[in-house]
């Protein structure tokens, strides 16, 4: 009668004698984790804490009196004390078995049979029981050591993780990337109205970049962590013609020239509820670290190797340093992110501070309305004491500067834009953005406009598991017209330093490709090409070429 009754009831012993629930399972039973928001947290609901020994058949919730094997189960659970569930209070009856499952669900009963007898509690435990289990200890010994072998193992690697772990509250992570690149040579054409180029040769460079972070998570509570980033950088690609043609025709996504070590990320996380994650801090509370990416190839260290083909150029606005940011998960397949930051929260003078200086305030809602399409639609407004934006991608200062005061004047822009991705199959995914930027002197009349764009494919998985290929096309930012107050019209100030009314006379066009070679969990290289067509926005400045080498490192 006992073995019958552990064949019927094995299944959920096995969970209480020998593992915890696995990650795939236990993500499946918990409405929302943290590590799905912009947020990035390894914390989970309290509700995924595992369940205690159950003691009635009636509070597994997927068990009902007229299931065939109601019978086994209540005397496993109520007679014998030898039934675990799972997490979410189920039973999983129609759940595989192995014979390490049932040789260990066997050893399980086994013991607790021997505890009762133990306990003088004999009466419970009749001896055919024993000698049937006893026979099936015998008939599974096999398994039932190297089941044991396999716990020993585990307790071993526990004790020496245990012994050499950084510390019981803290998780250090962090990565170096180290780039090697070489541009080809090109002129400008400053005064483009007058078809002439009047810049030197640029000449032909190769450089190292490299970048190295260092983060630290430490659990507060089991819902809240503080993060903390260090980072130091050294190189830039190279030459740079000392103008505004094309001083920002391409900046690498791990280009971070420091003096020194900084800190680069201070901040706090908490998940409110199961539904809602907050962020606060003094840096790196940025747009980019708050709202989820639609691009999920996107980063820095492995994915695309301009900072242009990371994301929309609105959603860099104000390069946010401290602030407040919110997520807020409100359906299945929708979620609200929402965040005001500052530039220079620590610095109170004028022109500058929390409330003052370079201010932003976005918001984006994402939309997953199946599994292979993801859409995001984002509105940034932000407040720029010296008329730039901070996106450090095309046109993004948008007054020119007074020779007077050598000031350029303030701006209050309103941005808008979205990013669609689709997983065409599990081979290919396609995507783009598009971004609009309208502008204004406060108090003065007229504006500026910018449009940017980007069409991208990738191919995760390309030649290889792991690896990944990317092909990104796009225009970054560009003054598609402007009529501010004259001497403010950056356009017309670079050709005549007049600065009257007037957009940008070409078109950049930015072609990306790249593959990225994963050689271990922890190494990659990815080596890539960038052809840019009219740098500066400018139809008679010579195309730049950048090779690009990066390999990435990450723990």
């Amino acid at each position: 009668m006992l073995a019958w009754l552990l064949v019927a009831g094995v299944n959920a012993v096995v969970e209480k004698a020998i593992a915890i629930p696995t990650e795939t399972e236990t993500t499946e039973n918990s409405e929302l984790r943290i590590q799905n928001s912009g947020f990035n947290s390894d914390i989970t609901s309290s509700s995924l804490d595992p369940m205690a020994q159950v003691t009635s058949v009636s509070q597994l919730k997927d068990v009902q009196p007229s299931d065939w094997a109601f019978a086994a189960l209540q005397s496993l659970v109520e007679r014998y004390g030898c039934i675990a569930g799972y997490p979410d209070s189920n039973y999983r009856g129609n759940r595989a078995l192995t014979r390490y499952e049932f040789a260990a669900g066997v050893n399980a009963c086994l013991d607790r049979i021997n505890e009762l007898i133990a306990t003088a509690a004999k009466d419970l435990v009749s001896r055919e029981d024993v000698t049937i289990l006893q026979k099936l200890q015998e008939e599974f010994a096999t398994e039932l050591g190297t089941l044991r072998g396999r716990i020993d193992s585990l307790e071993a690697k526990n004790a020496e993780i245990a012994a050499n772990q950084f510390s019981t509250t803290t998780k250090l992570s962090g990565l170096l990337i180290v780039g090697l690149q070489g541009r080809t040579k090109n002129r400008g054409d400053v005064n483009f109205r007058d078809g002439q180029k009047d810049t030197d040769d640029g000449g032909t460079n190769i450089n190292v970049i490299s970048l190295a972070q260092l983060y630290l998570t430490s659990q507060i509570t089991p819902r809240s962590y503080l993060f903390t980033g260090l980072l130091a950088g050294r190189g830039t690609t190279t030459p740079r013609f000392t103008n505004s043609v094309s001083r920002n025709d391409v900046l690498l996504g791990y280009e971070f020239p420091t003096d020194n070590l900084i800190v680069s990320d201070l901040n706090f996380h908490w998940l409110v509820t199961d539904k809602l994650a907050m962020m606060i801090g003094t840096e790196g509370v940025s747009i980019p670290a708050a709202f989820r990416g639609p691009n999920r190839v996107e980063s820095a260290a492995t994915g695309p190797l301009s900072y242009f083909a990371q994301r929309n150029p609105i959603l860099n606005t104000g390069y946010g340093h401290g602030g407040i940011a919110i997520d807020w998960q409100f359906a299945k397949r929708a979620s609200l992110q929402a965040i005001y930051t500052s530039y220079q929260p620590g610095n109170p003078g004028q022109r500058s501070g929390l409330f003052d200086g370079n201010t932003t305030t976005g918001v984006q809602l994402l939309l997953t309305p199946t599994d292979t399409i993801d859409f995001s639609l984002y509105y940034v407004n932000n407040y720029s004491s010296d008329g730039c934006l901070l996106t450090f991608v095309g046109d993004e200062c948008l007054t020119a500067v007074n020779s007077t005061t050598g000031r350029s004047a303030p701006l209050q822009t309103n941005a808008v834009g979205a990013t669609v991705t689709w997983q065409i199959s599990k081979s290919i995914s396609a995507g783009a953005w598009g971004g609009y930027t309208k502008s204004y002197i406060p108090g003065q009349p007229g504006n500026v406009e910018t449009t940017n764009y980007m069409v991208f494919l990738n191919f995760p998985d390309l030649f290889a598991k792991g690896n990944l290929g990317g092909i990104y096309v796009g225009q970054p930012p560009k003054i598609t017209s402007s009529n501010l107050p004259v001497g403010n019209n950056v356009p017309d100030f670079i050709n005549t330093g007049l600065g009257r009314a007037g957009g940008q006379p070409g078109t950049t066009t930015q072609v990306e490709a790249f593959y990225r070679f994963q050689l271990n969990d922890n190494l990659s290289i990815t080596p890539g090409i960038i052809h840019i067509l009219q740098p500066g926005h400018t139809p008679n400045s010579d195309s730049v070429t950048i090779g690009i080498l990066r390999s990435t490192f990450t723990f």
